[in-house]
């Protein structure tokens, strides 16, 4: 049996039995074991380092003695009972003083208490003054039995110390957490697993102005503004159905009747097992950072519009300069088309109400694409068709982009596959570890003799946005149906 006496200590003070007060179970069981063994005495004997002390006694006025004394030190360390037939001729105990003088041991049998980690603590004993052989196996069975009786109301002493101590750790976990809590500027509150609302801060019930337990269970969704309530409520009923992170902004009412903007968050506490044990989560104000945000998002818009109609005036005046000098028409209608082009590309990326976002993702190349290819298609199949992948855009790469593709579809409607009328583009986009590759290939368009000549502006244009503007390369070819344009751009560049 390996153990140490530390050790055995150890398990001593988590059961907090040793000089206690006599309680009742035990005293029944050694009762029971006299008379059952039909002993003048019997005993619970738990052995200390120095001593045994007896939690129970039966025919025994002495409460402990010295350890060196102690026969339940020898029968502890035992499988079985120790049975002592006649101390007198026990080497181990013939000069004992318990022997030599009273209490006069002559017969002694030790059922050993073991911990269920198999630590020695005691015996329970019988002792009678008189020699005896043995107990008969039915005294044996029962004092085995006792024996266990004594460890299991051992047991139920440890874990009701142990949970006695977890509720006092509780206890003093949630007042720290309460202090904390109440400490905080923002709004925090928790749950059971079910999502039952138990707890709130001092910061919630200073915004709400509402008395202490009134939102507990689901009283708090009235709190929300009435065409925000179905909306939170589904949204937490997710959270609660799937253990996902709870985040929502949504207008709480505040003391003073007016419903503010709040940004509420929760995440779950789980045990070992992953299972839910606790929501815990903050409700924050925002309502003038969201109110800030709405007067810039208003100002945005404004110069947004201002800026579209620079470009409608620049195309106005084009317009008229080409009226008033024909010879320069060609070159207007070309200058025309790309200043428009800008403005498509502007009014793609520039920031928009819920009322004025296109339905397309105004934050993606192939939204930007479809948009700028949109001219071009007919019910034919005549166009520009794009598959593949969508990375983000950013308003730095959409001008760049807008001028390089339409120039792209441009060159194409005038002399490459577009031009002809079963003509058509196919672009794929691929993602690539840190690049973005477009593969812009145009079928059925005219034959090609030999390779044009790239020196015009349009070309000069093409090799300003890819190179000198996003960072990337573009590699062209010719084959029977036209260009094949191979672009490589850093994803970076596409999207800060």
């Amino acid at each position: 049996m390996n153990f140490d006496e530390e050790q055995r200590l150890r398990v001593f003070e988590e059961y907090g039995i040793l000089d206690t007060a006599p309680e009742k179970p035990f005293d029944d069981i050694v009762d029971f074991a006299s008379a059952l063994c039909e002993t003048p005495i019997a005993l619970v004997s738990f052995v200390t380092s120095d001593r045994q002390w007896f939690k129970a006694r039966h025919g025994l006025d002495a409460t402990e003695t010295p350890r060196s004394q102690s026969f339940c030190a020898f029968a502890m360390l035992e499988n079985e009972i120790l049975v002592v037939p006649d101390a007198t001729l026990d080497p181990r105990f013939s000069d004992n003083p318990l022997v030599t003088c009273r209490p006069d041991i002559r017969f002694y049998a030790g059922a050993p208490l073991v911990s269920p980690e198999g630590i020695p603590l005691g015996s329970l004993c019988v002792i009678d003054t008189a020699p005896r052989e043995h107990l008969t196996s039915l005294q044996s069975m029962g004092l085995e039995v006792l024996a266990a009786q004594v460890m299991t109301q051992l047991e139920l002493r440890r874990r009701l110390r142990r949970q006695l101590a977890d509720d006092r750790r509780l206890r003093e976990s949630e007042q720290g957490f309460h202090v904390l809590a109440d400490t905080m500027p923002q709004m925090v509150w928790s749950t059971l697993p079910d999502g039952f609302h138990d707890y709130y801060n001092a910061r919630w019930y200073e915004f709400t102005g509402v008395p202490a337990g009134s939102t507990d269970g689901e009283g708090w969704n009235d709190m929300f503004h009435p065409d925000d309530q179905d909306r939170a409520f589904k949204r937490w009923s997710q959270s609660l159905k799937t253990g996902e992170p709870y985040e929502i902004e949504y207008r709480l009412r505040h003391h003073s009747g007016e419903y503010r903007w709040t940004l509420g968050r929760a995440m779950p506490i789980r045990d070992d097992a992953g299972h839910i044990v606790r929501w815990f989560g903050t409700c924050t104000d925002i309502h003038e950072t969201k109110s800030i945000a709405e007067e810039r998002e208003i100002v945005a818009q404004e110069l947004s519009h201002r800026i579209k109609n620079i470009f409608a005036v620049i195309a106005g005046l084009i317009n008229l300069s080409a009226r008033t000098r024909p010879e320069i028409k060609p070159l207007a209608d070309d200058l025309r088309t790309r200043i428009q082009s800008l403005g498509r590309a502007h009014d793609f990326v520039r920031p928009h109400s819920r009322e004025s976002r296109p339905s397309e993702d105004p934050a993606n190349l192939q939204g930007l694409l479809g948009a700028l290819f949109e001219p071009y298609g007919d019910a034919d199949g005549r166009g520009v068709h794009i598959e593949g992948d969508n990375p983000a855009i950013d308003d730095r790469a959409a001008t760049p982009l807008a001028l390089l593709f339409h120039e792209l579809a441009t060159n194409a409607s005038k002399y490459g596959a577009l031009s002809r009328a079963r003509g058509r583009v196919d672009v794929s986009i691929e993602v690539r570890d840190d690049d973005c590759l477009i593969d812009w290939r145009e079928h059925g368009g005219p034959a090609i003799g030999t390779r044009p000549e790239l020196t015009g502006f349009g070309s000069r244009l093409i090799q300003l946005s890819v190179r000198d503007q996003l960072r990337g390369d573009i590699v062209k070819s010719w084959d029977g149906d036209g260009l094949h344009a191979r672009i490589t751009i850093p994803l970076i560049s596409l999207s800060r």
